[in-house]
């Protein structure tokens, strides 16, 4: 009868946090910013971005639940799992990356956490990195506006590098390339289970080196299609 009147059961998504109409003009003002400014300059615009962000990797990951997802048939009976959590054991990552592929990957040690004067050190080890992979190279850096990056001390260090930083909306990893294209494909390898942070570590930095430069490219060339959709879906999340 419902499959008749066209109505399906579906599941809500979470999303980090539910948009306001303030957050949603934001989100509508620059991603408009950033698609002009592509369709001015073309690819040329996406060959200079440097994404960043930071995340957790666990030494054991589940499987969402689409990823565990089975085809049966229709008179199968359906099958019981049990839910899984990542595991205590984790490492706090910052990863940068470019369409050409991996650059920089900094784990903090167990206890610590970022800051921007942290973050900052990053930042500096992210311009050597630079210096040797593409001397002379305009730079601009695309990360979310976490406390550590929108910090004052910051945005003095980006300033006196010489680096442009692009604004991003808060609220908004589905804005963000290395959230919905990078650690996904990272925390996919990480179905084992790893004794050590350092164990951790050493499948992460595999990972982000074994993805190759064509996957970098078309994460780093979907950015103009995510802020299409976002301004598409009246500044609402973008669906993965």
């Amino acid at each position: 009868m419902t499959e008749s009147l066209g109505y399906r059961k579906v599941c809500a998504r979470w999303v980090l946090r539910l948009l306001t109409k303030d957050h949603k003009g934001q989100r509508k003002d620059i991603t408009s910013e950033l698609l002009q400014r592509y369709r001015h300059e073309g690819d040329d615009f996406l060959l200079c971005i440097v994404t960043g962000d930071e995340s957790w990797f666990h030494n054991f990951e589940p499987e969402t639940k689409r990823q565990s997802m089975e085809w049966h048939h229709l008179h199968s009976p359906s099958k019981k799992k049990a839910k899984t959590v990542p595991s205590a054991v984790k490492v706090m990552g910052t990863v940068f990356w470019d369409a050409e592929g991996f650059i920089l990957a900094e784990f903090l040690e167990p206890g610590q956490t970022i800051n921007a004067a942290c973050y900052v050190q990053t930042l500096h080890k992210l311009r050597r990195a630079l210096r040797d992979k593409c001397p002379g190279q305009n730079i601009i850096i695309l990360h979310d506006n976490a406390h550590p990056h929108a910090a004052r001390v910051t945005l003095e260090a980006t300033a006196k590098i010489g680096w442009e930083v692009l604004p991003h909306p808060s609220y908004s990893p589905d804005l963000a390339p290395s959230d919905y294209h990078l650690f996904g494909f990272v925390k996919h390898q990480l179905r084992e289970h790893f004794k050590t942070w350092e164990a951790i570590q050493k499948v992460v930095h595999q990972c982000l080196r074994m993805a190759g430069m064509e996957f970098y490219r078309r994460g780093n060339f979907q950015t103009p299609e995510c802020w299409e959709k976002c301004i598409q879906r009246s500044s609402d999340y973008v669906e993965k």
